[in-house]
């Protein structure tokens, strides 16, 4: 079965400084927390004037673990629906909050991770469930909650053979994805060392490949009968495969693998039958989705943490120094436009309309086409 990709483009990568925004009718809901880790809020911004509604503190932190430089304590993403948005800052704390009234309804604060270079791993939601990833240099697991209550339904460790003892080789920052294959849901949960495949209501597992790498961000996408799976850091390595097998796969459901140009941060788009891969180092790869081959490899320029996204025909491409590339996706590789911020961008931006979301390392912007 074929889903096209979201126009708003795919999730936040890991390492990202501020996550991208939700959306609830004209306000747009984001996270962000002190420089220092200490305190943990949740934002309104009215969509057309930029106003801040309300600044919600959620979470206050004694003793912050250490994260990685180009990390901030406020990297995941929120989910949000109609009447609620669940935020989520890893181990410090999940919290769900009634949209109209900014009123917190429930709080967790007792799922353990040491994630180590901070959390970047979002929230999904799949029916009355909250469906969280906790990859970190400790604990290794995922966990369904209850979305009205915050209540666990199941929790699964991962059963993966990291064969290491060092905790970083453990680590994962992926959201991961739910496709349904021959009318069984799935949700593809990309991990250090493997992606798993479970049953969504359940928590058991289905399938799983294995791999070398480790600290797995890029959202997996699904297309043309294959998911696209990318292994992570280092040596990033990106995997087509067949959702339709039983236990390990490995070496018997791998279509292709692509082994050159790619990322290990910004997550992949799927746009008709090819796949755009942008790298960390600012290169730019499409790929033919049913067969791996490469149509293209150019360069951008700088270095890339945000993911791109694509709508109104055009892929937008925003690296760390505040450069802007437009792309038509296409057979050939075609600039649109190069524009320039003041400051670069970590977090991947969102769509909404005809307005386009930026959220740099300073700013928050609103751009919108013109009627």
């Amino acid at each position: 079965q074929y889903i096209p990709p979201v126009i708003d483009g795919s999730s936040l990568g890991a390492f990202a400084y501020l996550e991208r925004q939700s959306r609830f009718e004209l306000a747009d809901v984001l996270t962000t927390a002190t420089a220092d880790g200490r305190l943990m809020n949740a934002m309104c911004v009215h969509r057309e004037t930029g106003q801040v509604e309300r600044d919600i503190q959620l979470f206050e932190v004694e003793a912050p673990r250490e994260i990685h430089a180009t990390n901030s304590y406020a990297s995941p993403t929120p989910v949000i629906e109609a009447g609620r948005v669940y935020v989520n800052f890893g181990s410090y704390g999940t919290a769900c909050l009634d949209t109209t009234t900014g009123d917190l309804l429930w709080k967790r604060r007792d799922l353990p991770c040491h994630h180590w270079r901070g959390p970047g791993t979002s929230p999904i939601l799949f029916g009355d469930l909250l469906i969280i990833h906790f990859d970190g240099y400790d604990y290794q697991y995922v966990v369904a909650l209850d979305k009205d209550t915050g209540q666990t339904v199941w929790k699964v460790d991962r059963d993966i053979d990291y064969q290491t003892d060092d905790g970083d080789l453990k680590k994962a920052f992926c959201t991961p994805t739910i496709i349904r294959v021959n009318g069984q849901q799935q949700l593809i949960s990309p991990a250090a060392k493997a992606t798993i495949a479970y049953d969504p209501r359940s928590g058991s597992e289905i399938w799983r490949i294995l791999y070398d790498n480790h600290s797995a961000t890029a959202r997996p996408l699904y297309g043309h009968g294959l998911v696209f799976i990318n292994s992570g850091f280092s040596k990033a390595q990106l995997f087509a495969v067949r959702p339709d097998g039983k236990g390990d796969v490995t070496d018997s459901h791998i279509t292709w693998t692509a082994n050159r140009g790619i990322g290990s941060k910004p997550s992949h788009l799927l746009i008709g039958g090819l796949l755009y891969v942008v790298h960390d180092r600012g290169q730019m790869l499409c790929l033919d989705a049913k067969t791996g081959e490469t149509v293209w490899h150019e360069r951008l320029g700088g270095n890339f943490s945000a993911s791109p996204v694509y709508a109104n025909g055009h892929i937008y491409c925003f690296n760390e120094a505040g450069q802007a590339t437009v792309v038509r996706p296409a057979r050939e590789f075609q600039v649109v436009a190069v524009n320039e911020l003041e400051d670069g961008c970590m977090a991947s931006p969102a769509v909404t309309g005809r307005k386009l979301l930026i959220r740099t390392k300073t700013h928050l912007y609103c751009v919108e086409q013109a009627k």
